[in-house]
């Protein structure tokens, strides 16, 4: 589920240079159905959906990782990681 902190840095949100990722997610990866669900809410996708849609047995380590940092046992709230990360994003001038 994205959060309220990706959602406001997505907003600016440019196409991918990789029309080929962007176009074709497979069908059978939970991220297609998301990006589709988004797309009909006109919600910006964060690109890295895209690569996790088209190639989910190759990204689907990088998902729990970033599940198991964000959301595992650790003595910050998820809501402070998150808020974390987006700083950190913005100071790199990076969509979150």
């Amino acid at each position: 589920m994205i959060s309220l902190a990706a959602l406001l840095y997505c907003t600016l949100m440019k196409p991918m240079f990789l029309p080929d990722v962007e176009n074709n997610p497979r069908q059978n990866s939970p991220y297609a159905e998301l990006i589709r669900q988004m797309q009909s809410g006109n919600v910006p996708i964060p690109q890295i959906f895209h690569l996790f849609a088209f190639k989910p047995e190759a990204s689907e380590h990088l998902s729990r990782f970033t599940q198991a940092v964000m959301r595992g046992p650790s003595p910050l709230s998820p809501g402070l990681r998150e808020l974390i990360a987006a700083f950190t994003s913005q100071q790199n001038r990076c969509p979150f």
